[in-house]
């Protein structure tokens, strides 16, 4: 019975594992041949991520927050609460006393500095969602 247990637990170890490969199980004896990708909403992507121009949140009345750079974020909202990078992507969050807002910044093109695509913003207690623009404007009078 020991012995079942511990293969049992080898097998599920086993299944658990992953290698350094996006994630990918690692299969005894079988050798990848073609490139990894990577799905993104349904697609494929080629190996190494490629470029994928983001999709631009519609501006609307965002008081130019679509389309700015990290630094005219600062400068309208002061420091950033958080301020994290991946790969060419950004995402700066701001807070104030009525809502927190983030913003996240990716290239338009290839090399180019992120800006602005999208925004979210939410109530800071409970985080249920509270409308952008009158969010965007709490946090430029700070």
């Amino acid at each position: 019975m020991r012995k079942e247990l511990g293969l049992a637990a080898t097998l599920l170890l086993g299944a658990c594992a992953s290698t350094s490969s996006g994630g990918a199980k690692h299969t005894p004896g079988v050798t990848r041949t073609g490139p990894l990708t990577t799905t993104v909403r349904g697609e494929d992507l080629p190996a190494g991520g490629g470029f994928r121009p983001p999709t631009v949140q519609n501006a609307g009345n965002l008081g130019g927050v679509i389309g700015a750079r990290a630094e005219q974020l600062t400068a309208s909202f002061g420091d950033a609460r958080i301020d994290l990078v991946e790969g060419d992507a950004r995402k700066l969050q701001f807070a104030g006393e009525g809502c927190v807002l983030d913003v996240f910044l990716y290239p338009l093109e290839p090399g180019q500095t992120p800006t602005a695509t999208y925004v979210e913003a939410r109530n800071p207690e409970g985080g249920t969602s509270v409308d952008e623009a009158s969010c965007v404007r709490d946090l430029a009078r700070r």
